[in-house]
This record gives C-alpha cells, structure tokens and sequence, in this order.
C-alpha cells in the first residue's frame, strides 16, 4: 500500500497542454503541482527525515487544500475590489526585510526554499486575506458595553487574581497513534517521527508570519483548545513554577505575543520525545482584584468577546464561500481511485 501511495503521491494530476500538472481547479482556475511542491519544499524544510508514502500524500492533501480555500478568498476579493495593491505589498515587504540586511534576508528565503516572487506572492495573498476578512468580518463585529458587563458579572471570580497569571495558548503534536483529533486539517501525527516533522512545519510556518491562532485551530492535536485557537486561559504562576523545567523556563522569559521553539514531552520510562509543544504568551496580569472600571480588564473582555465571535464568523465564512464555488480536487480522486484498487 505504501508503494502505491508512494506512486500516486508522484504522478497524481491530471495534465494540460502546456505540460502542466493540474491538481485542482476552483471556478475554472487551476492550482498546478508546481505550486504544491513550493509549499511542501517550504514545509518539510529543516526536517531530517522527508516524508514518504502516505505521510507525502497526506501532507500535500493538506496543502493543496489551504490553497483552494485561499483561491476562493482570491476570487472572492477580486469581485469586492479588495485585491491588495502593489504600493500595499511594497509597504508591507520593505517592512518586513527592514530588521535584517539583504544578505540576511535572502539566507531566509533560501532556508524556507522559496524565492523573493514567492514570498511577495503570498504577502499579497496575506493582505488580500486581511482586507476580505476585515471588511466582511472585522467590520460587522459590535462588542456593546452591555456584553462586556454581562461577561465581567457572569466571570466576576476570574478577575480575583490572588497572583500573577499568564494568559497562555499552545500548539501540540502528539506522536500517540490513538486518539482522535478535532483540528480544521483532521491532521494527526502516527509516531514520534511524524510529531517531529509536524511541528517543525508548524514551527517554520510560525516563523514565516502564520497567525498562532489559525495553525493552532488547523494542526493542533489538542482536543480541549485546537478549536479555540490554542488559547487555553490564565494560568497561575505557580502553576507554572512547578511544571517541568524547561516549560517553566521557556515561558517565563516570554513577552507577550511571543511563542516557544517546540518543546519536547518526553516520556518518562525512556525519556524519550513522543510529542511536542509551542507555547504562546498571550499577555501577563499581576496578583490582584480587578475592577470592571479597569481599562484593562475592559478591554481584555472586549478583545476575548472579540476573538470568539470572529474565529466564529470565519469558519462560517469559509464555509459559505466554499459553497458558493465550483471546486474539483483532481489529487484527492486520483489518491482515492488508486487506494481504493491496490491489493
């Protein structure tokens, strides 16, 4: 099965007549092999091991997905006029590269195997993204003094903070076979191999700009917190003093908005990994009662009361645009076709 697998993961496509390999179309437009294997190059790097077999056509199931899905929010933003512009794109480029010289810069796209149109590409697709979700998501959500009332008297308790907390979110592999998962990928690593090259990809995604929150409802094999964003509440300090050292340790030295480098779970018969972590620091509140006139305890209800509604909004969002679109996965019906007549 593997070998077959194998085999379809090579030449899975359907062909044009330009010589191109065509693995899905959206509305007409088709996304090519060339442009999955870019992403799958950009995921795998850094990884000691190249997935093979069936982890190579799960890998590039999932990616060939996310890039239909950012087709349709293509052609969606092209109909509403908010396709990101070149002086947008510039702007946010030459940001971007300001923390580094040239030389450094390149050595990071090298690193990420990709190239300085590559990258530009996906700037573009990335502010498009933003402006589409801003105008249909963002814009249209009202968080009313009334809500943020309502939540601090229903949550009243949770402002009682009788030492410092750390409001954390966390992004896990797990190389455990059983169990299910719950993420918007249904991604799911089979061993201690698979987990360290998920999370390497994750890790590299992270470092490339992917939003925390969005790798973490799509990959994360959590079950209590992928579908939240990772975000996983306050944590007390204590807490976290008597969690292993090197958690303790990572997190502690975090400012908000930073996140780990992946953090092995060991098991302890062997000492051995069969998992990994990438914390988040999302923001730290000293000891003390909170009172409902604070700005910050306003403005921290307001943010979560926020978020929720939106991560709502977009799953709903996408959904519906997926719908509305004519979409043909000619990958995923030659890997069932092929699967489904090997011995």
């Amino acid at each position: 099965m593997a070998g077959a697998l194998l085999l379809i993961g090579l030449s899975a496509c359907n062909r044009n007549s330009s010589g191109g390999d065509v693995m899905a179309s959206v509305n007409g437009r088709k996304i090519y092999r060339s442009e999955v294997d870019k992403y799958y190059a950009n995921q795998t790097a850094g990884s000691d091991q190249q997935p093979t077999g069936e982890q190579a056509v799960s890998l590039r199931l999932s990616i060939l997905n996310e890039l239909m899905e950012t087709e349709i929010l293509m052609q969606r933003a092209e109909k509403l006029g908010l396709l990101a512009t070149d002086e947008e794109v510039d702007r946010k480029l030459n940001e971007i590269k300001s923390p580094y010289t040239a030389e450094e810069f390149n050595k990071r796209l090298q690193d990420k195997k990709i190239t300085l149109d590559d990258f530009t590409r996906d700037l573009r697709r990335s502010l498009t993204r933003d402006k589409v979700l801003n105008k249909e998501i963002t814009s249209r959500i009202n968080i009313t003094d009334q809500d943020v009332t309502n939540y601090y008297n229903e949550h009243k308790a949770e402002f009682n903070l009788i030492e410092a907390q750390y409001h954390l979110a966390k992004i896990m592999v797990s190389g455990m076979a059983n169990g299910q998962v719950h993420n918007l990928q249904n991604s799911k690593a089979q061993n201690a191999a698979e987990a360290s090259k998920k999370i390497q990809m994750i890790a590299n995604r992270l470092d490339s700009g992917d939003d925390f929150a969005t790798m973490a409802m799509n990959y994360s094999e959590d079950p209590d917190t992928s579908n939240n964003g990772g975000d996983i509440g306050m944590v007390p300090e204590s807490s976290l003093k008597t969690a292993d050292p090197t958690t303790r340790d990572a997190v502690m030295k975090l400012k908000p908005g930073q996140y780990t480098q992946a953090i092995p779970v060991l098991n302890p018969a062997n000492h051995q990994p069969v998992g990994y972590i990438i914390w988040k620091l999302i923001a730290k509140e000293p000891a003390g009662q909170r009172d409902l006139n604070d700005p910050r305890v306003q403005q921290a209800i307001r943010q979560q009361l926020r978020d929720r509604r939106e991560q709502l909004l977009k799953a709903a969002y996408y959904e519906s645009l997926r719908d509305d679109a004519k979409v043909r996965n000619y990958y995923a019906e030659e890997v069932l076709k092929n699967a489904g007549t090997t011995k």
